[in-house]
């Protein structure tokens, strides 16, 4: 009987629920009539349907969903490393790339390697971080994993880009704990090479003294040619010429284009053309390499610094004739050596053949020409070639437009340099310093010929002062 009045009870909750949803009116109605039935009787009422049917298997209750928040993030989905460094690489906020980082280790089975701490080192190098750096550096020597020299390589590029220079040897010298391998030949001409570059002779020696002292590699042509440019920097060609003496006698190296070409480029940059040339004969004669364009682009350079274009011309004539393509670069340096000669013909006839040849004239072959033009009052000629510019695809930019302007201004043609300066913003140059000059220049003497700028030329002028901060100049302008 309990067992009949319990079935009763809960068939009547799923019937009041039912109702509930479905048809409330008629809910309170059978809810009211089951009531006084079921006080009118001492038995519970039966459904007949009870009694002929046999009673449905009662069905489990759904499980309880709720989980504690540890569970949570154990059932949240699982970060790769590759995920992880992705994320960490979208992150502008060195900060929250950091957090990413740590939350990342925090999941069961995840354990950093190379690449995820190559990851984070590099962001917060780039957003130079280097204490955060450092952290992170300490944090490595308590893991386990396999360290590859290539992250102390790149940081040692950070830190030189910086000034950091003491740092740079440190890293160095880090490699070999965290590594557990001695750096290899690239990890040394890397360093010595940033030691070099930024004239720190004594961290540059310290490193070549823990080189012969520790380290079993021989210095090969890489580290031998860093010394060689070391010395030609400074003026010292007796002690770069010891060091390819040095390199001859070694087993490791021996004396390549590139020893060459620096070799030549001090040269050349000491007046000693004739050396440079004995040179670079020896060079195609005695170990019998081939010159590419960059190693007689130094001797055209050389030639004509020297103020000897001519020679300079030979040079390329030499290269056609040898089976070497001069490039834009070369017809660039001889274009510019013409220039400064006051060879006007000759630099037409060379950029003539430039682009006859096949080649495309940049930027700085333009500008050389157009330099030219404007400084012998050929305004009208540098206009031209900067149309032919735009013709050719071959955008002009801050420098090429200053030169035009301070064309104009000095020709006294002002209108027309105001006129090409209201337009640079809407081609997309940036106005800068020489323009703020031009725009001047230009309204000045417009207002000294007797004419009377509009209000825009004006505005424009205070704009181009004001972003130049010659705020003086905007004074005065005002009280005018």
């Amino acid at each position: 009987m309990t067992g009949i009045c319990v079935e009763s009870s809960n068939l009547m909750k799923i019937s009041a629920i039912h109702c509930r949803r479905h048809k409330p009116h008629n809910c309170v109605t059978s809810l009211l009539s089951s009531s006084s039935s079921f006080s009118s009787s001492s038995l519970p009422w039966i459904s007949p349907l009870k009694l002929t049917k046999p009673a449905e298997p009662k069905l489990d209750p759904p499980p309880d969903i709720s989980v504690s928040p540890t569970e949570a993030r154990r059932k949240q989905k699982f970060i790769s490393h590759e995920s992880a460094i992705n994320l960490i690489k979208r992150e502008k906020d060195p900060q929250h790339a950091l957090k990413i980082f740590n939350l990342v280790s925090e999941q069961k089975g995840f354990n950093h390697n190379n690449a995820t701490y190559a990851t984070i080192l590099q962001k917060l190098a780039q957003c130079k971080k280097f204490q955060a750096i450092d952290r992170v550096l300490h944090q490595m020597t308590y893991e386990t994993c396999k360290f590859h020299e290539g992250i102390f390589i790149n940081l040692m590029k950070h830190y030189s880009k910086y000034s950091l220079n003491e740092k740079v040897l440190q890293t160095f010298f880090s490699i070999q704990p965290f590594v557990r391998e001695k750096p290899s030949p690239k990890a040394i001409s890397t360093c010595l090479n940033l030691l070099v570059d930024s004239n720190q002779v004594d961290l540059a020696r310290q490193l070549l003294l823990h080189a012969k002292r520790s380290l079993t590699h021989r210095p090969n042509v890489c580290i031998f040619n860093i010394l060689v440019k070391h010395h030609c920097k400074n003026g010292d060609l007796d002690s770069a010429f010891e060091v390819v003496k040095e390199m001859r006698n070694s087993k490791s190296s021996y004396p390549n284009i590139i020893t060459y070409s620096t070799l030549m480029d001090g040269l050349c940059r000491n007046g000693r053309l004739k050396e440079a040339f004995e040179l670079f004969e020896e060079m195609v004669s005695r170990d019998r390499i081939v010159p590419d364009p960059l190693t007689y682009n130094v001797l055209i350079n050389g030639f004509c610094r020297g103020g000897k274009p001519d020679r300079a011309r030979n040079v390329i004539e030499f290269m056609k004739n040898n089976g070497c393509r001069p490039n834009v670069i070369n017809y660039s340096a001889l274009l510019n050596g013409l220039c400064k000669e006051g060879k006007l013909q000759d630099a037409k006839e060379v950029f003539a053949e430039m682009k006859s040849s096949g080649l495309k004239p940049d930027t700085f072959s333009y500008t050389t020409l157009i330099n030219f033009f404007c400084r012998n009052g050929q305004i009208d000629e540098a206009i031209e070639l900067l149309k032919g510019m735009k013709e050719n695809e071959c955008r002009a930019d801050t420098v090429t437009f200053n030169v035009i302007l301070g064309g104009l201004c000095r020709e006294g043609r002002y209108e027309e340099a105001l006129d090409m300066l209201e337009k640079l913003p809407h081609q997309g140059v940036y106005l800068n310093k020489g323009m703020a000059d031009a725009a001047a220049t230009a309204l000045f003497g417009l207002v000294e010929m007797g004419f009377q700028p509009g209000l825009d030329s004006w505005e424009l002028l205070i704009e181009l002062i004001c972003r130049d901060r010659k705020l003086l100049l905007c004074k005065h302008l005002g009280a005018d």
